[in-house]
């Protein structure tokens, strides 16, 4: 153990998958911003706080059992000519997931809750726990890429865990800011259903061994952030105009 610490290639691998984890993490923390916000406002922030716990478990858990993951690449049946492996149906799972959770919620948002309307409420209790499921069970999805790459850049459970725990730290101060944020501006959080809706596609598009290169999808998101940005800037420009105009 204190061998890997006085090791300049241990300290180099530890900042790399740090590095990884927290951009890897943001489309999760963007599901759990929109997920949590279905909570009762004075739950929100407890929903996003199990939320990672439960993340953190499931990408210890999945480091854990890295040999096992890795054996989730190999076929499990063959369709023609097309082998289907477990992680193909994991990815095609959340993909299929994402885009449905995605699509619902800007029905909800633009249309309003049907089951509100109508008065029908769950409990919190239940409400909290479908919350907390729905943030392990797409982190799930969200980490197999992420542990498998950890697992090929270093051999240390010691690293790969310290790594986790970081970036999910990091997550934590974030996740109050963007949450905040998020609600405070539906337009931008249509744009993060969309991006959503970009990694489900994205998820099943490599679960169909159609590789879609992560630099196409990234540049998208910040093109469509660059551009959301001068929206709410010159929003806010115009805003503060109006409210320095003289009344007549």
């Amino acid at each position: 153990m204190f061998d890997i610490l006085l090791s300049p290639d241990a300290w180099a691998s530890l900042a790399t998958l740090t590095v990884l984890e927290v951009v890897l993490g943001v489309d999760n923390l963007i599901f759990l911003s929109i997920v949590a916000g279905r909570l009762p406002v004075h739950q929100q922030k407890l929903g996003r706080r199990l939320g990672l716990i439960a993340a953190v478990v499931t990408r210890l858990g999945l480091l854990a059992s890295a040999a096992w993951v890795v054996t989730l690449t190999d076929p499990v049946f063959v369709l023609e000519d097309f082998a289907v492996s477990w992680r193909d149906l994991l990815l095609l799972g959340g993909g299929l997931f994402l885009l449905a959770k995605s699509t619902l919620e800007i029905h909800e948002s633009v249309e309003g809750d049907p089951e509100e309307d109508l008065g029908v409420a769950k409990t919190t209790k239940s409400m909290l726990a479908m919350v907390v499921l729905q943030i392990a069970v797409i982190d799930i999805v969200f980490s197999f890429d992420s542990v498998m790459t950890a697992v090929g850049m270093s051999d240390h459970f010691e690293i790969m865990a310290t790594a986790v725990v970081i970036a999910v730290i990091v997550m934590i101060f974030a996740a109050e800011p963007v949450s905040a944020f998020v609600e405070a501006h539906p337009t931008v959080k249509m744009l993060a259903l969309s991006f959503l809706i970009l990694i489900g596609v994205s998820l099943i598009a490599d679960g169909l061994h159609f590789h879609i290169p992560k630099g196409y999808l990234y540049f998208a998101v910040a093109f469509s952030v660059g551009v959301e940005a001068l929206n709410l800037w010159a929003s806010r420009r115009r805003a503060a105009r109006a409210g320095e105009a003289p009344e007549r």
